[in-house]
């Protein structure tokens, strides 16, 4: 069951009483000030975000919990071990933090990430998060839509696709080192996928401040796409003409497209995209779903499209 309209039903409502329950015990923990140490020498402070306006459920499935989040995770910046960026991410200062919005826009401006949030509403949204490498979760993000700080830049008629920059810091991230990409990690979006109300500039997690594993201070989020889309820790936002090279398409073309539609008729990479594992679970057990499951909220962006060319 898909639930296209948010407003229409609470969380509570839905998702499994357990799980709605611990989501309260994390958020009262973070109001001790503190979610406890998640690796030897990392402790992380997580801020409850105050004033979160609409709930959306986008799935009847099991929310994660924290700890799955948080602890198993792809941020190559802090190594290419899902535990690693749970292990050395917390080396990165995400306060103060600037985005810069520039390119084909009538208002390009830098902006501290509080006066880029400040003026739009919160917004809770459980998402599916589907990546290539077979495996899946459901996550309570908290964000903007993106939407709104595309409009509140005015992009002129020659921006047709958004270009994202995250920062690149090797003395805080020490998977630089290792190479593998051409740092700064680099994505983009076309500007209809970009103005799509589904897209989200997530700040938040489980109703706190983002950890930084997870892409602190700000990411983008687009729950029809692999994961690798979702660029993490923001700095600029460009608004550019032509296509984007993005970091994952300039590394291997042949495996990951631009578009990177979630697509089970499709498997570019290592491994078969036809079946996922939802974690914790160890096994591809699950069918994936065309679009991650939000085909009928977004497949009509990509009518006359050949999707198995255009990935």
């Amino acid at each position: 069951m898909l639930i296209r309209k948010g407003t229409d039903i609470k969380s509570s409502d839905i998702t499994d009483e357990p799980c709605y329950l611990r989501r309260r015990e994390f958020i009262q923990l973070a109001t001790g000030a503190m979610i406890g140490a998640l690796a030897a020498g990392t402790a992380e402070a997580q801020t409850p975000l105050p004033n979160i306006a609409k709930h959306t459920v986008t799935t009847d499935e099991k929310v994660n919990s924290f700890q799955e989040i948080t602890s198993y995770n792809n941020y190559y910046e802090f190594g290419i071990g899902k535990n690693d960026p749970q292990r050395y991410a917390g080396k990165l200062t995400t306060s103060p933090w600037t985005v810069k919005i520039d390119g084909a826009c009538a208002k390009p401006a830098d902006y501290h990430l509080e006066d880029l949030i400040k003026p739009f509403e919160l917004e809770e949204r459980i998402y599916r998060h589907r990546c290539v490498e077979a495996w899946s979760m459901v996550i309570p993000w908290v964000g903007i839509p993106l939407a709104s700080v595309v409009k509140r830049a005015e992009p002129t008629s020659k921006a047709t696709f958004v270009e994202f920059t995250t920062v690149l810091r090797p003395k805080e991230m020490p998977g630089l080192a290792s190479g593998g990409l051409n740092w700064p990690y680099t994505e983009g979006l076309r500007m209809d996928e970009a103005m799509h109300p589904l897209t989200l500039l997530a700040v938040g997690l489980y109703g706190n401040t983002l950890m930084n594993q997870n892409g602190a201070p700000i990411r983008l989020v687009i729950p029809w796409k692999y994961g690798f889309k979702g660029a993490k820790s923001i700095v600029r936002i460009r608004f550019v003409e032509k296509m984007p090279r993005t970091s994952w398409v300039e590394q291997n073309p042949d495996w990951y497209g631009f578009y990177s539609n979630v697509n089970p008729n499709v498997s570019p990479v290592r491994w078969d995209q036809s079946r996922e594992k939802r974690l914790p679970g160890l096994f591809a057990t699950r069918k994936t779903l065309m679009f991650n499951g939000y085909a009928d909220q977004v497949q009509s962006m990509y009518a006359g499209m050949d999707l198995k060319r255009y990935y």
